[in-house]
């Protein structure tokens, strides 16, 4: 039987986990562990570009794998861990900034909007992050990055890295491809159907450890349109608030457009929206009793992130013993 083909993804801890996100794409990470070797980390590292609360970043580290846990990321399936648990991360990374071009980094989207957010704090490190993103990656030496449109520019620097570094040395590194996931439910934003649902603007956005009354709540005031026929119908274009709110309830009930047009037929925004409420409240009731459980149990919890740190430690010295190897360093 052939290997499975590896697949690494790393998440920020800098926010709470919301429904566009496990609608878009968590829920359909559970079923890639029986196709791929997977791979899974807090990106913690990465976070500390921009100043956190100490606190906060450790409690939302392990409320974050707590939560994949209860979506479906089984760990005796998939290696999760935390990214500052295995030191080869930053070891890695140290060498790759120095087969990283300043000109490369310059033009990083990330580094350009986050310097623009943050202007009283722009450090090294998140000029540099490029390079700790291309050691997160070829340390595992993965096929596959799962990544949306917009952040194919860090598997594209990272295969320019990885060439860069297999043309003086040989061939070190695989050269990982990124990973288009088939299309997830895309939700919008409650307040503002017109933007993805993002944590910065929290009135529209219902987050996967919310309460089910706030969840509730946040449906009712749900943006739907000026027009004045009230009638539940798919429309992106002239009904956005409405098409979205369909999109979410056909994401957790399985119903086509067409039967959600039928059963609200006549009913008119005032019986939908708290319809579409419910049933988020419902899919999430489960992930949210589950990641509360976990996070409960300390030491089942300490025991999930001891073991993926070991190993991914050990895939992870491999490749930076070949490296160290390669470069010239004294073995120890």
């Amino acid at each position: 039987m052939s290997e499975k083909k590896v697949m690494l993804s790393g998440i920020q801890p800098s926010g709470d986990l919301h429904l566009g996100n496990y609608l878009g794409a968590i829920k359909n990470w559970s079923a890639r562990a029986d196709e791929f070797d997977c791979y899974y980390f807090m990106a913690d590292m990465h976070t500390i570009t921009v100043r956190q609360n100490p606190a906060d970043l450790r409690r939302r580290t392990l409320e974050q794998l707590a939560q994949y846990i209860a979506c479906g990321l089984d760990p005796e399936k998939n290696t999760l861990f935390i990214q500052s648990h295995v030191h080869q991360h930053a070891e890695l990374g140290w060498v790759l900034n120095c087969y990283t071009m300043f000109g490369e980094l310059s033009r990083m989207t990330q580094f350009k909007d986050k310097s623009a957010k943050h202007t009283d704090n722009i450090n090294g490190g998140l000029f540099t992050y490029p390079a700790l993103m291309a050691a997160d990656i070829l340390l595992y030496q993965p096929d596959f990055v799962p990544v949306g449109n917009d952040q194919k520019q860090h598997v594209e620097i990272t295969r320019d890295v990885a060439q860069r570094f297999n043309n003086i040395y040989g061939d070190v590194f695989k050269l990982p491809e990124p990973y288009i996931p088939k299309t997830g439910a895309r939700i919008m934003g409650l307040s503002n159907p017109d933007s993805k649902m993002s944590k910065s603007m929290p009135e529209g956005c219902v987050f996967l450890m919310e309460k089910p009354e706030d969840i509730q709540r946040k449906f009712k005031r749900a943006i739907t349109d000026s027009d004045t026929e009230n009638c539940v119908r798919y429309d992106p274009e002239h009904k956005p608030g409405v098409a979205n709110l369909m999109s979410i309830y056909s994401a957790v009930t399985g119903k086509s457009f067409e039967e959600i047009e039928r059963e609200f037929e006549g009913c008119g925004y005032g019986k939908f929206k708290p319809a579409v409420g419910d049933a988020v409240v419902e899919t999430l009731r489960p992930i949210r009793e589950e990641a509360t459980r976990i996070l409960a149990d300390k030491a089942y919890l300490e025991s999930v992130y001891h073991q993926g740190a070991e190993k991914a430690s050990y895939v992870a010295n491999k490749t930076l013993r070949k490296v160290y190897k390669k470069i010239g360093f004294v073995a120890r």
